[in-house]
């Protein structure tokens, strides 16, 4: 497992590398990181310009104001501040979608990651940008120079899902090794992580593990009705019809597949399960 400060260099170095235009000299401040243009508007602290960079967003202000006031606290080195406007560019949110400067604002804050002295204010925000690293590394980004490298992304699931036990990229991590995506298939190695996401209430997680065990796969034997349990607990959860469809089809499959036995002992089982997790 790599350290973070290897994942770091990771990161500043080769990840960096990938960008169109990106030199490491254009890394810049105190902990070295790119950020965009200093703004025309000043605040008095990188916080208060955070605050007023998300207050803009939250009434529907207008997004220049408001990525300037963030591009302010970026620049002060407000985790909080890149992640925004990373997922800003990575949804496209009164911007033109841009992919690219998504991965620099979550490379900055991978890069700014201090393993000695953690800022445990900013834990869930690093970890959330190691796993869209991770994702973005797994895919690529058409048209670019950021090709797919699914052994990088390998590291990057494997930092947040060890460093920080993140849902996210254990569920990414499981995948992986089903789909032998960087790595041999492994599907008991594929179980530990959905295992362990799914205990978590990862919804994804609960319904490809529950699946995964009713049907077995990859050196994993069939347990139909622990299979069940989790399909259970994931339908219950699946609240979006259209976005969670494969999770519904799923539980439907093998409840009609299902014999008395199973859905008995799946009962029990769900049971045990919900009394441990109350």
């Amino acid at each position: 497992m790599l350290t973070s400060n290897r994942v770091a260099g990771i990161v500043l170095f080769s990840l960096a590398a990938c960008l169109p235009g990106t030199r490491i000299g254009a890394f810049e401040g105190t902990d070295g990181a790119r950020v965009d243009k200093a703004p025309l508007q000043t605040f008095a602290t990188p916080r208060a310009a955070l605050q007023a960079g998300i207050e803009v967003f939250r009434t529907g202000g207008d997004a220049s104001s408001a990525i300037e006031a963030l591009n302010f606290a970026a620049r002060g080195g407000e985790a909080l501040a890149r992640w925004k406007l990373a997922q800003i560019y990575a949804n496209g949110d009164g911007v033109p979608r841009d992919d690219l400067k998504a991965y620099d604002y979550f490379s900055q804050i991978a890069a700014s990651y201090d393993e000695d002295n953690p800022d445990r204010r900013d834990l869930a925000i690093v970890s959330s940008a190691f796993v869209a690293l991770g994702i973005y590394n797994l895919n690529g980004v058409a048209n670019s120079k950021l090709h797919p490298d699914p052994q990088r992304a390998l590291q990057m699931f494997q930092f947040a899902a060890t460093t920080f036990g993140d849902a996210n990229a254990q569920y990414h991590l499981a995948r992986m090794h089903l789909e032998g995506a960087g790595v041999d298939k492994d599907g008991r190695e594929a179980i530990r992580w959905l295992f362990l996401a799914a205990d978590k209430g990862h919804l994804q997680a609960e319904a490809l593990l529950g699946q995964t065990l009713f049907s077995g796969r990859d050196g994993v034997q069939p347990q139909r009705a622990r299979g069940l349990m989790w399909l259970t607990l994931a339908r219950e959860a699946a609240i979006d019809s259209k976005k969670d469809k494969w999770i519904i089809d799923l539980y439907e499959k093998a409840v009609a597949s299902a014999n008395d036995e199973d859905r008995q002992d799946a009962l029990l089982y769900l049971e045990n399960h919900l009394k441990r997790h109350n």
